[in-house]
């Protein structure tokens, strides 16, 4: 059962429109994982076809030419298998991007949370005011991030691990997973949800590359949801020796208030592929090409306050009851075959 508690001449002026995409796009199917992911009580979405789900995107009033409306907190579970035949270039580009800002930018939330939790403990460091559970937290956090050893005592390891801890620019991110994973459609996107070709060397864990050289044991890793290859890939630049280069870059901006955009960044990926600084060029062209330098300012909306609702549902359709919490707003039909739903606009956490 979905009940849905909100305001009478809000809902109606959101039926019609809603009700006429839900139409248009034939049902499209769309099923919820019910659960958590990150830090963020965000619903897992799972699109079957590209046209229902631009549908979706356009019940929830995001359109890419309009980011300053802020974008709905999302997971797209996979990309959908028809994106490449189903639409045209353009519509593929923006279904791509639409798909995978919402993750880029909770990914990079969770960042600032983290970068905001060690300020916080080395500031109660200063002050004399630890206590065990922020040691423990500290440690974890430096061993996500590739670091051993004591920032509160060692000013050099302290430095290294601010300069880990720190957002990559969505532009960066989603030329790279266009590029990486021929926009969703490559075997690794598809079966892997690997989108930016991330290896394991756990024999069995992954995908067997089809040319992989005689000899070589590495496979390319499968993740559970593309919002787990997104926080790997960002996790990666963040701690990999590789792309120290690039994190310089990004404290130096930092440091002279400067914009950090993917365009300054990518002079830091020469180790990310063998084809050195053609592949640079090739991401800093699609970041020109596409304007992927809008999505920097882009960010996540939050619900309002009066259009807070109450969902109670076992977990069927669409979304769970934990959508309360990020503020949708259901419209379903007598089957609960889907629910369609809309976001207030409000500004970023």
């Amino acid at each position: 059962m979905l009940t849905v508690l909100t305001n009478s001449k809000r809902r109606t002026s959101l039926f019609i429109p809603v009700l006429l995409v839900f139409i248009a796009c034939h049902m499209s199917n769309f099923a919820a994982a019910d659960q958590l992911t990150g830090q963020n009580n965000t619903q897992t979405i799972r699109a079957e076809t590209t046209s229902g789900l631009q549908a979706f995107y356009q019940t929830l009033n995001y359109d890419w030419r309009q980011l300053e409306k802020g974008v709905p907190p999302l997971i797209l579970e996979s990309i959908p298998a028809d994106i490449t035949h189903s639409v045209s270039t353009a519509s593929k580009k923006r279904a791509f991007f639409m798909g995978l800002l919402p993750m880029v930018l909770l990914a990079n939330q969770e960042i600032e949370e983290e970068r905001e939790e060690i300020i916080q403990i080395l500031e109660k460091h200063r002050a004399q005011d630890l206590n065990s559970n922020d040691m423990e937290r500290l440690e974890a956090i430096s061993s996500r991030y590739g670091l051993r050893g004591n920032p509160l005592i060692d000013h050099r390891l302290r430095s290294r691990l601010l300069r880990r801890v720190d957002t990559i620019p969505p532009a960066l991110v989603l030329a790279q997973a266009a590029n990486e994973s021929a926009w969703g459609t490559s075997r690794f996107a598809q079966r892997g949800n690997n989108l930016f070709g991330e290896w394991t060397f756990r024999p069995g864990s992954g995908i067997v590359p089809e040319n992989r050289p005689s000899g070589e044991t590495y496979e390319v890793r499968k993740f559970s949801s593309i919002y787990e290859s997104i926080r790997s890939y960002m996790n990666n630049l963040n701690s990999n020796g590789a792309y120290s280069k690039l994190r310089e870059i990004r404290e130096q901006l930092r440091h002279a208030e400067e914009p950090v955009t993917g365009i300054a960044l990518t002079t830091g990926l020469l180790k990310y592929s063998q084809r050195g600084e053609d592949y640079i060029e090739e991401i800093q062209a699609m970041i020109r090409q596409n304007r992927l330098s809008l999505a920097n300012n882009a960010f996540l909306r939050q619900p309002e306050p009066e259009m807070s609702i109450s969902i109670r549902t076992s977990g069927s359709g669409l979304f769970s009851s934990r959508n309360r919490i990020i503020g949708h707003l259901g419209i379903t039909n007598s089957n609960n075959f889907i629910n369609l739903p809309n976001y207030s606009k409000s500004t970023n956490q």
